[in-house]
């Protein structure tokens, strides 16, 4: 028999318990997979608080896993028994030794990507890629801001812009997490807790502002974000780990230059099958290239996940972490 980690309610970190889970074969369209590792995300903090409702309770939360597949149900096609794959995405259920998950939303991991990287990289890796190429077409020449630059979509989100030629600029909350930053690609981090960010971004581009703000942390930076920008520039809030946002009136994006505002979700960007497969191939080729790296700075035991959410919610951690079943 082998376990999972279930919750029974929402609430804090204290709702994770481990126990014994069988998820039974595989059904049609299906794959078991047995995990190697296990991706730790913010979302998963929402899923357990109820900010972003699970489907039904009891629950299995976690939406990222990579590890070989077991056994595969009727009719699949997209990968076969033995294969290394990953995955990041709906159904939730990651949080467990063994599951099983429809084959469509799997993708075969390269050689050159180990399964603790897969399951590191593809939710922030994928993240970083829409931000990149569908939220705002980043090019050489762009001049960003990342909040939470050190964090997890951060420090992928930091080099890949560099990479491809972006201007960077971000925001972190300790000298640390400034020198992590600068060491992935952050040109001029900014310690929010010692200044202005807005006016320190005004500073560092003449007064013009930036062209992009990518935005996961929320309540606490949304409106001074949108100072950032330049006339026509572009807000993208994609988390809230600060808080949800109070409702805003969209005249003010006229009043601060005509800016856009979009609040994307990776599920939607790669909800058919050939998007997927697109974002994982951009984010494998940037892996290959050097442009992206895992950076995985915590490892926990898969039985600790309460542990992992409480110093996820802390911001004691920086890059990636990973639960090993």
């Amino acid at each position: 028999m082998s376990n999972a980690i279930r919750m029974y309610r929402t609430g804090g970190p204290e709702v994770l318990t481990w126990e014994a889970y069988d998820p039974g074969p595989p059904g049609p369209g299906e794959a078991r997979i047995v995990h190697e590792a296990v991706g730790l995300n913010f979302i998963d903090v929402y899923q357990r608080s109820g900010l972003y409702p699970l489907p039904s309770l009891p629950a299995i939360p976690g939406l990222e896993g990579a590890g070989r597949v077991e056994a595969v149900g009727e009719g699949v096609t997209e990968v076969a028994v033995g294969d290394r794959v990953a995955y990041a995405g709906v159904p939730p259920g990651a949080y467990a030794e063994v599951r099983c998950i429809p084959a469509h939303r799997l993708v075969k991991l390269p050689e050159h990507v180990s399964c603790r990287d897969g399951a590191a990289l593809m939710l922030q890796g994928m993240t970083a890629r829409y931000l990149l190429k569908g939220c705002y077409p980043v090019t050489a020449g762009t001049t960003l801001l990342v909040h939470a630059a050190a964090g997890g979509v951060g420090s992928l989100l930091c080099p890949w812009a560099n990479s491809l030629g972006a201007r960077v600029i971000g925001t972190v909350g300790s000298r640390e997490k400034a020198d992590i930053a600068a060491a992935n690609g952050c040109h001029h981090p900014i310690l929010y807790n010692d200044e202005d960010f807005a006016q320190r971004v005004r500073d560092l581009t003449g007064g013009r502002g930036v062209d992009v703000v990518y935005d996961s942390v929320g309540a606490a930076t949304f409106m001074k974000s949108l100072d950032c920008l330049r006339p026509m520039g572009t807000m993208v809030s994609f988390g809230q780990s600060s808080g949800p946002m109070e409702p805003i009136n969209v005249a003010i994006l006229a009043q601060k230059g005509s800016l856009f505002l979009t609040r994307p979700s990776l599920m939607h960007y790669t909800a058919r099958r050939e998007d997927l497969l697109a974002h994982a191939a951009d984010l494998f080729a940037a892996v290959a290239a050097g442009a992206v790296k895992s950076r995985i700075t915590r490892e926990y035991p898969l039985r600790e996940a309460a542990t992992a959410h409480a110093d996820l919610e802390g911001r004691r951690t920086t890059g990636s972490a990973i639960l090993l079943p």
